[in-house]
């Protein structure tokens, strides 16, 4: 039995493992790389391998770097099933729909931009009439209709009326709605036919809500082999979700390779339980500014801790009850999700919100923003306020118009939450806020640019790192400890080079067989 690592190798995003065992082909995770467009754009649209030879697909987690290009495997000709839990099947009936729109949207963009720009040149082109001047004038008037809306059909058609090159997105709708055609939800600790002779068997992961610890057990004549794969391990005593899972049973505690994560591999979290008040100093000193606090936040999981959180310190009266704005349609919809799997909550949740008949999610500040013009108004409400916007690294969505209208103001906050990967704005701003906080504010502030357009960091940048749902060093060894499991050998993923190693290297002196995959590498198991 071979595995082969092709993705989230040395690197956080684009998860994807393969398991080849007899004739089964099992894939682990089929994630979207993010991060520089161009690259990433590259490396997506090219599978490693043929999708028709994937007999099946377990997939961990809903998060987009994990599950973001199953449409892309199904309509390259994948014909399997994709096995993951029930939470995790109701998120990404949302997370990949949404994904594909992006898709879509990112496209028809980038081919409005190169049509204009030939319409801009005839413009203003020598040797051309007046006439010739003027209809692509007019031309240039008709991309978009409606107001703000593009005209796809006239963009296309004056692609090809002009030979440029037509970007056309990773997938579509179509084919994310063909892709959970493929999804069947299974609960925790129900074993899984996934291949001859071969079971899957998920635990509980704690990262966010539906993700899972996944045992793949195969049985062949030589007798047993096992494989773990850990997907994302989250935080212990966080709330809404219970721990990562300890009690594994017997026959899943013999394990012969455990494909294990990384991303804070070198790095120790803020305690949880700082992170309320923690979250209520820096809103305190916001609206005492007259500041709103401005949260990029992934709408599938932060959002809802940090609803969670907000509840409590509404409900106790520790801050301004302000209104808080959760701005992503995404989000909305995942929190019905959360809303609708009660029986993975922990027992605090079930303590302090269900059993006195609240949604831990919703209360009377909360609101939901659905429309654009909805969004927009709140750009122009300069009263004190939160807004809870995606994306998580702000590389796009609504959370880029609001900081555009709130980055240059000293009296408003940027609060970071969550990990910002390399390249990306939200990385820009925290490096840059912070270094410009830790220089005592002093000289012109630092320059942004996002949305074509240069801005000011003059707001306030703030960090929490206790909301990360990724467990850090001492947690994920935590993890292991807990697991009672043997463990043969170890391959560290999902995480930067220098977190990997370093975590490789905090197991080896441990006493752990550990190494850290290069991308495509093969090991037999």
């Amino acid at each position: 039995m071979n595995v082969t690592f092709y993705g989230a190798v040395r690197e956080v995003t684009g998860s994807m493992h393969l398991i080849t065992s007899g004739n089964d082909h099992i894939l682990l995770d089929c994630g979207m790389f993010q991060g520089r467009r161009k690259e990433s754009a590259e490396k997506n649209r090219t599978l490693p391998m043929a999708a028709d030879s994937i007999t099946n697909v377990i997939l961990s987690h809903a998060h987009i770097d994990h599950s973001g290009r199953i449409p892309l495997l199904v309509r390259n000709g994948f014909a399997g099933r994709v096995i993951c839990t029930r939470a995790t099947q109701d998120a990404c009936g949302y997370l990949l729909p949404d994904s594909a729109h992006i898709q879509e949207s990112d496209a028809n963009y980038l081919n409005y931009k190169t049509v204009r720009a030939v319409l801009s040149k005839l413009e203003t082109r020598k040797g051309l009439t007046r006439t010739q001047k003027s209809k692509a004038a007019d031309l240039k008037k008709r991309l978009k209709h409606e107001g703000h809306r593009l005209n796809t059909d006239k963009i296309n058609e004056l692609i090809q009326t002009h030979g440029l090159e037509n970007v056309s997105p990773l997938y579509t709708m179509a084919d994310a709605d063909a892709a959970l055609a493929c999804f069947d939800g299974y609960p925790y600790r129900h074993s899984v036919t996934v291949g001859k002779g071969a079971t899957c068997t998920f635990y509980e992961a704690g990262h966010i809500l539906g993700s899972a610890v996944s045992i793949v057990r195969f049985q062949g004549n030589e007798g047993a082999k096992t494989i773990c794969y850990t997907g994302d391990i989250g935080r212990f005593n966080k709330p809404i979700l219970r721990n990562p899972a300890s009690d594994f049973a017997p026959e899943h505690r013999e394990v012969d390779l455990m494909i294990m994560e990384s991303t804070y591999g070198d790095r120790l979290h803020e305690p949880v339980a700082d992170m309320k008040p923690a979250l209520k100093q820096i809103l305190t000193e916001t609206f005492e500014r007259g500041g709103s606090v401005i949260i990029p936040a992934f709408a599938y999981g932060r959002t809802q801790s940090l609803l969670y959180i907000l509840h409590e310190l509404y409900d106790e009266g520790a801050v301004t009850p302000v209104p808080i704005y959760v701005d992503s349609p995404l989000a909305t919809n995942i929190t019905r999700v959360f809303g609708e799997h009660p029986e993975v909550y922990d027992r605090d949740t079930h303590e302090a919100f269900l059993q006195k008949g609240k949604n831990p999610f919703s209360f009377q500040q909360v609101r939901f923003v659905g429309s654009v013009e909805e969004s927009m108004a709140v750009n122009r409400d300069e009263r004190p306020h939160i807004v809870i916007a995606a994306s998580g690294m702000c590389e796009a969505g609504r959370v880029l118009h609001h900081l555009r209208h709130k980055i240059h103001n000293p009296k408003n906050t940027i609060l970071i939450v969550g990990f910002m990967a390399q390249h990306t704005l939200g990385r820009r701003i925290l490096e840059m806020g912070t270094a410009y906080e830790t220089a005592g504010r002093k000289g012109a502030a630092p320059v942004l640019r996002f949305l074509n357009k240069d801005y000011p960091l003059k707001a306030r940048v703030k960090k929490i790192g206790g909301f990360s749902a990724h467990g850090d060093r001492e947690e994920m060894t935590t993890f292991l400890e807990n697991s009672g499991m043997n463990i043969k050998r170890i391959a560290v993923v999902h995480g930067e080079e220098q977190q990997s190693l370093a975590f490789a290297d905090h197991l080896a002196r441990a006493g752990r067989d550990v190494f850290v995959p290069r991308p495509f590498e093969t090991v037999v198991v």
